[in-house]
């Protein structure tokens, strides 16, 4: 097989890195697989010093997704929640790997790695190595899902949502559409009655009620959006709260809660398990998650779900040397299930962190306390769970906004967002479509 010019270039950069693995001032080579929450939060808080330190990752950027909602409508832009990988310090440019995990070999510490943009395969030598590679939306094996609807877990994904809403909106004022066929455009089904799916349909809500009105006249009356959830929205929230939340999105005009399984989705709407049909001109799943090839791959104890199984410390089971540690989405630790949060990923991340530079005898299990929930409703209105309170409402949206502006990565960004917030109150949000 022939060796590209921009192969051999890659090959050489590996050559040169597999020499330093072991030799660079006496330092273990820490290789992160994925640039998600528990990954970001280890390459954040790791002493760069005591390690060299190698990210494996097909994105080169942290997404901060509690607000990824809110930029399928323009209130936020897109590179108001993202942060470069680079930006966070490598001694060396070789060191982050715009590449895919492909493999693993444990026997000879070395992770298969293909580039996204090559498509070139090598091996990356490991001394220690953290998988934190997230997971994937879960279509449940439902037919049409892949094909004809719309998931919400990248930018990407996002930036096709708001170009669709925004093209059904143009499509339905065009001359001769008959009426059923606008209803259909301007109608949006949302799988899945979440976090994700309950602050898009909030977001959406918003951006009808703040700027539809205003650009588009009397076409509002005509929007329509249905969130169907299998059982009952915000599942993991307090019955109270649970309870206040469907209340208040009963209460808006178009806007239905249904109780029910999707059994197929079109290009045109979706079929329910009862038969029934809703037409629609855009559907946005997000019923679930599932685990990536790679995680599939492995060859270590997992979970009936599918996750990886670790001990007490983040180590993956079924490793003898202890080298190999899991996080996040795509791990779980056996005897002590957590859900799959951000704020659980974020956790695990600052503890290996701190663990990877202590002696061994030194290092305490893993133990997590949860901080709280917190869900976007709409109409400027929260909900908010913490072990010592709940809170909804006004009062609720305004701790929503102040936690999640706190908790973003850098200072660009949390002047970023409330410039945001800030240009959609005052002059509405950016209705521009761009492909």
């Amino acid at each position: 097989m022939p060796i590209t010019m921009q192969g051999l270039v890659v090959r050489l950069a590996l050559r040169r890195q597999s020499r330093s693995c072991h030799t660079a001032m006496g330092r273990p080579q820490v290789v992160i697989l994925g640039s998600g929450w528990g990954s970001y939060s280890v390459l954040k808080h790791i002493d760069k010093a005591k390690c060299k330190v190698v990210v494996i990752s097909p994105r080169n950027h942290f997404l901060f997704t509690p607000l990824l909602a809110s930029t399928t409508v323009g209130t936020l832009e897109f590179r108001s929640i993202i942060q470069p990988v680079r930006n966070a310090g490598f001694q060396d440019p070789h060191d982050f790997h715009l590449a895919e995990a492909v493999g693993l070999d444990v026997k000879g510490k070395k992770v298969k790695c293909r580039s996204v943009l090559s498509e070139n395969d090598y091996e990356i030598p490991y001394d220690k190595l953290i998988i934190g590679v997230g997971a994937v939306p879960n279509t449940f094996g439902v037919p049409g899902v892949k094909e004809n609807a719309f998931f919400l877990q990248e930018i990407s994904d996002a930036r096709k949502i708001r170009n669709k809403i925004l093209t059904n909106f143009e499509m339905g004022l065009e001359p001769g559409v008959r009426t059923s066929e606008r209803k259909r455009l301007l109608s949006t089904v949302i799988v899945g009655g979440g976090p994700t799916g309950v602050e898009f349909g909030a977001e959406l809500y918003d951006f009808v009620k703040d700027d539809v009105s205003r650009l588009y006249g009397s076409y509002q009356k005509e929007i329509c959006v249905t969130l169907v959830e299998a059982s009952h929205i915000l599942g993991s929230f307090d019955a109270r709260l649970r309870k206040y939340a469907e209340k208040k999105i009963r209460e808006r005009e178009r806007f239905n809660l249904v109780q029910g399984s999707v059994s197929e989705v079109r290009q045109d709407g979706v079929t329910l398990q009862d038969g029934a049909e809703i037409p629609c001109g855009m559907v946005v799943w997000s019923a679930g998650l599932a685990h990536r090839q790679f995680t599939k791959c492995l060859d270590v104890p997992k979970n009936k779900q599918g996750q990886i199984l670790t001990d007490n410390y983040l180590r993956v089971k079924g490793v003898a040397e202890g080298n190999v540690y899991a996080l996040g989405d795509c791990a779980d630790i056996d005897g002590f299930h957590l859900p799959s949060t951000a704020q659980v990923a974020e956790r695990q991340g600052r503890y290996l962190a701190k663990c990877l530079q202590q002696q061994p005898e030194k290092v305490k299990k893993f133990h997590f306390r949860s901080m709280g929930m917190l869900t976007y409703i709409g109409g400027y209105k929260a909900i908010t769970e913490t072990p010592e309170a709940r809170f909804k409402g006004f009062i609720s949206w305004i701790l929503w906004r102040s936690v999640y502006l706190t908790r973003l990565g850098n200072w660009r960004l949390r002047l970023q967002v409330p410039m945001d917030w800030t240009k959609a109150m005052l002059y509405g949000r950016d209705t521009s479509r761009f492909d």
